[in-house]
């Protein structure tokens, strides 16, 4: 989110007109330091559309898993399949949205070009699949045999379903069928400014503890308690 705050800085700084942040639905009631740090990056994005000029828009994209990226789930399923398995899931009832990469590189592309400022839009992911009906999906097509599927347990600060909306947001529809805009509270930016140069100084510290303290106190719909 420092990362983010420098972009942004640049950005106003270098009358960039286009700015747009990817995030992701783990940002939604974040009950991890990943799901946290791109909320506090959405809110930070937020605060410099209130600095831009007429002819910038600085904008973020909401989405949830992509097929076949880096750390998607299905090539782990394939490399365990591969190995004579078994494939772990996590819970039998974990559930997750997922869209292909074109997918993916198309609406935030479109996002891009909606632009308008200070918004975050969100992606119709269409309907969550359970993480157990894919990876029986990815043992079928694969043509294995005798691959066995094993619950490993929730970890800590996972979710079994993902939100693309907190329950005060909201969404309107914009003039893309796919894409939807979020209604965000408005960011204060000189608060966010000093919420950010605290996190700052106990990152250079090394305070994992304090970061997290940080991040809770930042993002009032967090789950308290449970960040990781």
């Amino acid at each position: 989110m420092i990362g983010t705050r420098n972009v942004v800085s640049l950005c106003l700084e270098f009358g960039v007109l286009r700015l747009v942040n990817m995030s992701t639905d783990k940002a939604v009631n974040p009950t991890s330091v990943m799901g946290a740090s791109k909320r506090a990056a959405e809110m930070t994005v937020s605060a410099g559309a209130v600095r831009a000029r007429e002819t910038q828009a600085f904008v973020s994209v909401r989405f949830g898993n992509v097929l076949g990226s880096r750390g998607s789930v299905v090539p782990t399923f394939m490399r365990q399949i591969r190995a004579g398995g078994p494939i772990t899931v996590t819970h039998p009832e974990m559930v997750r949205y997922f869209m292909t990469i074109p997918e993916a590189a198309r609406l935030v592309l479109q996002a891009g070009g909606l632009a308008e400022n200070g918004k975050v839009y969100v992606l119709n992911m269409g309907e969550p699949v359970k993480i157990a009906d894919l990876a029986r999906d990815v043992i079928r097509l694969s043509g294995a045999q005798g691959v066995d599927i094993v619950y490993s347990g929730v970890r800590p600060g996972e979710k079994l379903y993902e939100e693309l909306l907190t329950s005060s947001e909201g969404a309107d529809a914009t003039t893309h069928s796919e894409i939807f805009s979020a209604r965000l509270e408005r960011v204060d930016p000189q608060v966010l400014e000093a919420h950010l140069d605290v996190l700052q100084r106990h990152a250079v510290q090394g305070d994992a503890a304090a970061i997290r303290m940080d991040l809770a106190r930042m993002i009032p719909e967090n789950k308290f308690g449970q960040i990781r």
